[in-house]
């Protein structure tokens, strides 16, 4: 039995892609992104009281990139992952990663755009250093995948889901047109059909209410 937690629009969407591209039968549990997942019967799941979770074999893992590494070596045959002894292993690791690395900064500006309630609580000084880090890590990715399909010269695997999702959630508030073997590389990841599996379904209540956030000036 695979049970994956989910928030629409949240890290937990890289674990969704994932089990669909692994082609193993799960279920999800929908829940709103709001103080329940700091119920008591949530934080049994998850004591930090963030999705996802996995239920899987009778234990529950946390930790988007934690998921990431166990359903890799849990399911190898897939491909996606590189298991200890690859070549690519550290790579893998690396790249798997860097998603986080990404999606810091993307939490920071849902914060400042989204989260706080008053404009009196937000930082234009903030947005704007948020946003060019994220500039920054998009320098990093396009600078990999110069000549390369994928992140990784073996094809496509679990690194190029992390870091598309984390873009997917980044292009909120940082534009990658600017970045045109970045640009192209996300238009591919995101054509596959198990990346569409994993958005939310019309009339879904969305966390990002618009297509792009600007940093303010002031």
């Amino acid at each position: 039995m695979i049970r994956l937690h989910h928030c629409h629009q949240t890290r937990s969407m890289r674990s969704l892609w994932l089990l669909n591209e692994l082609g193993q039968k799960f279920d999800v549990v929908l829940h709103p992104f709001d103080k329940s997942l700091r119920s008591l019967d949530y934080l049994s799941v998850n004591p930090a009281g963030r999705v996802p979770a996995l239920e899987i074999e009778g234990r529950v893992i946390w930790e988007s990139g934690a998921i990431t590494e166990y359903l890799c070596e849990r399911f190898p045959a897939a491909g996606l992952g590189r298991m200890p002894g690859d070549p690519e292993r550290a790579d893998w690791l690396i790249w798997v990663h860097f998603a986080e690395t990404i999606s810091q900064h993307t939490a920071a500006l849902t914060q400042q755009h989204i989260a706080l309630y008053d404009d009196s609580m937000r930082s234009a000084v903030v947005m704007r250093i948020e946003a060019k880090r994220l500039d920054k890590c998009y320098g990093a990715l396009e600078r990999r995948l110069l000549g390369r399909v994928h992140l990784l010269d073996r094809g496509f695997s679990a690194a190029d889901i992390g870091v598309g999702q984390a873009l997917y959630m980044a292009r909120h508030f940082a534009r990658i047109e600017a970045f045109p073997t970045l640009a192209a590389w996300y238009d591919r990841v995101t054509a596959r059909p198990a990346f569409k599996k994993a958005l939310p379904p019309k009339r879904a209540e969305l966390l990002y209410k618009r297509d792009f956030y600007e940093a303010w000036d002031g």
